[in-house]
């Protein structure tokens, strides 16, 4: 009896999805009251979006959302219209796509005739590496994606049965919205080939290549937009990407590895893991792509015996190859791995294992037996579900968050930096504030938006002498960051009008603030007060009527206007 028709005995199908459902909610009960995280903000819909002609640009102007993804940013249009900005809203979606996503997955396997279907689907949905995707609002793309591209794949099998126009537009269709909503899927037709092969041990090119022509054009022009999108708007540039060809195959071969490791042993996950340095004069460098390679040999000679373990081992490194290294990832420059890259890869190895399952299972003989690989799956299951419950625990909050990170990678100066800022608006945190911004810097010292936040925060402690060099700083790495450089150059400017003999210094920042955001009547008003210290009675009376001009009811400069002396011209008429 297989593992199916012994649930089925227990349960019937529909029952089960509505188990899978509750297990699903249940382990990630935690994180459904969770907070805004790291770039969430930037991702949901904002102000100047939430209209319908926001949505309109959401289609057709890059750069108006976080990322090119209109599905996405449409669907995270609608939920705002729906419940605004509470975020329960945003979280319940999140997780009930993940579960649809599991259910899917079981129909999948059953289409294909898999062994122990909804053990892969429970598997899948309960495993801890699939929180980072399922917690973290910005992370939607992959649940939606995921029931886009499952749904593409179902179509699909249904157009390899019966090859009719219909299925393979609807399936195309699929495709394109998976695409829209998040490009890694573009590995959807190489997967398709894959199990094409696996399941008939060969490929024709007209029953199976083909028709999917169409299909890696679409990707391959969505992935180049994705890169191109990921370095000239998002800031996938620079230093931390500067990896030659040999660096890029090592770290390939790295990478794989550690996903492998993570879903075969997912007590120590990290959200932001510590960034290799990937070293080709090393010889432990090679080890890791060696060992892939070994592994892929292996099961490629065992294809005799079965063609799945390699199936699902192609289909699992090919899902990977978007985040491999190859090409370039905004993530990149704090790590080269994230949980959430493997969403969708997982899915191969996961059906693998449970297939595994089900197949020894059934080759037991006495009832002792039985109960005793029922009992096993039923605790694998609720181990899995633990650790996830576990793990949603760390996405509550921000600080939750980042303290978590850096109890497992301390050397992470993202969260460094990023927990210091949240400590920094925290009443009585200041200090502790300045000692993360520090850490940060100290991990990375050319990191500019640490030295703003540590200016910012010694200015606030009361420590303006110590906050110059952290501005000065700021503005040497990254001058051309419009909006740290404004403000770097006005607290610059702020501060320096107070330190004696560098006034000149002073209003030069001020000017160079005022230049860069001409709208700011403080700004206007503080370039009054030190040009009218340096007796420049006629600029600083033009500084503070254009403040008053910007805001009629500004106190601050309405005084410094009335004790503005009258200016040179108006006292030679009189």
């Amino acid at each position: 009896m297989t593992l199916r028709s012994r649930l089925a005995r227990w349960l019937p199908e529909p029952a089960l999805g509505v188990l899978l459902l509750a297990s699903v909610f249940l382990a990630y009960a935690p994180a459904l009251t969770g907070d805004l995280l790291w770039d969430d903000g930037a991702h949901l819909t904002s102000a100047a979006l939430q209209g319908w002609d926001g949505l309109r640009r959401i289609w057709i102007e890059l750069g108006a959302t976080q990322q090119y993804y209109p599905v996405l940013h449409s669907a995270f249009w609608v939920e705002h219209r729906l419940w605004g900005e509470s975020l329960l809203g945003y979280h319940v979606v999140t997780v009930a796509l993940h579960a649809v996503a599991a259910c899917l997955l079981v129909v999948v396997c059953q289409r294909l005739a898999v062994k122990g279907a909804w053990l892969a689907g429970f598997l899948f949905a309960l495993h801890p590496v699939t929180v980072e995707s399922v917690a973290w609002i910005s992370e939607q793309k992959n649940t939606l994606s995921l029931v886009f591209y499952l749904l593409a794949t179902l179509a699909w099998l249904r157009f390899d049965e019966r090859r009719t126009a219909r299925d393979y537009l609807l399936a195309l269709v699929f495709f394109a919205l998976a695409l829209a909503t998040k490009t890694v899927t573009a590995t959807l037709p190489a997967v398709l080939l894959v199990i094409a092969w696996w399941r008939r041990g060969e490929l024709s090119w007209r029953r199976d290549v083909a028709p999917l022509i169409p299909w890696f054009v679409l990707a391959t022009f969505a992935g180049l937009t994705t890169a191109w999108v990921e370095r000239n708007f998002i800031g996938a540039a620079g230093a931390e990407f500067d990896l030659g060809v040999l660096q890029r195959v090592l770290l390939a071969g790295r990478v794989v590895w550690h996903y492998l490791a993570t879903l075969a042993w997912p007590a120590t996950l990290v959200f932001t893991y510590p960034r290799w340095t990937i070293d080709p004069r090393s010889a432990s460098a090679y080890v890791y792509p060696m060992v892939v390679a070994l592994l892929a040999i292996a099961l490629w000679r065992a294809r005799h015996w079965s063609r799945a373990p390699i199936a699902a081992f192609l289909i699992f490194a090919g899902s990977l190859f978007p985040v491999m290294g190859f090409l370039n990832v905004y993530p990149f420059r704090y790590a080269f791995v994230a949980d959430h890259f493997q969403y969708h890869a997982s899915l191969a190895l996961i059906v693998l294992v449970a297939a595994g399952i089900s197949s020894a299972l059934q080759r037991t003989s006495t009832p002792g037996q039985r109960r005793a690989g029922a009992l096993t799956v039923a605790l694998l299951v609720v181990t899995l579900g633990t650790l996830t419950w576990r793990q949603a625990f760390m996405y509550r909050d921000a600080e939750t968050l980042y303290r978590a990170t850096l109890a497992r990678n301390p050397d992470s100066w993202m969260a460094h930096h990023n927990l210091g800022r949240i400590l920094s608006r925290k009443p009585g945190g200041l200090n502790d504030a300045i000692v993360q911004f520090e850490a940060a810097l100290t991990l990375r010292p050319a990191h500019a938006r640490a030295h703003y936040s540590l200016g910012v925060a010694l200015q606030r402690a009361g420590r303006p002498g110590e906050a110059v060099p952290h501005f000065e700083a700021a503005l040497r790495l990254e001058p051309g960051n419009f909006l740290l450089a404004s403000n770097s150059h006005y607290l610059l400017g702020e501060i320096l009008m107070r330190t004696p003999g560098r006034l000149a210094e002073a209003i030069a920042h001020l000017e160079e603030a005022t230049r860069r955001k001409p709208l700011v009547a403080e700004s206007h008003n503080r370039l009054g007060e030190a040009l009218l210290a340096a007796d420049s009675v006629d600029a600083a009376r033009r500084e503070f009527i254009e403040a008053l001009r910007l805001r009629p009811d500004y106190p601050a400069a309405r005084e410094n206007l009335g004790r503005t002396p009258a200016s040179s011209s108006s006292a030679t008429t009189r």
